[in-house]
This record gives C-alpha cells, structure tokens and sequence, in this order.
C-alpha cells in the first residue's frame, strides 16, 4: 500500500515537470527529501488486564522539491492537474 501512494506522489511530479517543460520554462528537480516515518504503538487490550498485546501503525511521508523559474500565471496553468486522494501539493511564490 506504501508503494501505491509511493507511485502516486511521483506521477504528480512526472506531470508538473512534463507540463513545465511544453511551457518551455527552467525546472529543476524533483528532488526527494528524507521519507519521515510517524510510529504510534497502542494496546490491543482497552482495559489493560490480560496479555500484552500491542498494535503497531506507522504513516511515511514523502517530499518532493520542484523549483519553477517562471510567473504566477503560468505556474497557476500548470499545477491546475487532477490530483490523487492522499498526495498533496504546496505552492510557494518567491520574490526575486
């Protein structure tokens, strides 16, 4: 299941980077930063008596960093792609 969200997060990039490119604009990246893993351990007992028994759950987050050296309206044109649940993207504008 980790691999599915894994593959989705790099279609997203593929497509931003491909549309970046038709717009002939300057892209660098994506560039992965490191996966951090969220570890939560519970208690499978909800009165606490009996063995002890734990769940183990754990959420992977994965970044990509793309830099587009273009204007607002053409970044608005491209990151406006059908987006899969679970995969985010933040948009920065930096002054320069």
């Amino acid at each position: 299941r980790q691999y599915q969200r894994r593959v989705h997060g790099e279609k997203v990039c593929n497509e931003l980077v491909s549309g970046a490119k038709k717009h002939k604009l300057r892209v660098k990246g994506p560039v992965r930063f490191p996966t951090k893993t969220l570890r939560i351990t519970t208690r499978k007992s909800p009165c606490g008596e009996g063995t002890n028994t734990w769940d183990r759950y754990q959420m992977r987050i994965h970044k990509r960093l793309i830099d587009l050296h273009s204007p607002s309206e053409t970044v608005k044109q491209i990151t406006s792609i059908n987006i899969e649940p679970g995969v985010e993207v933040e948009v920065t504008v930096a002054d320069v």
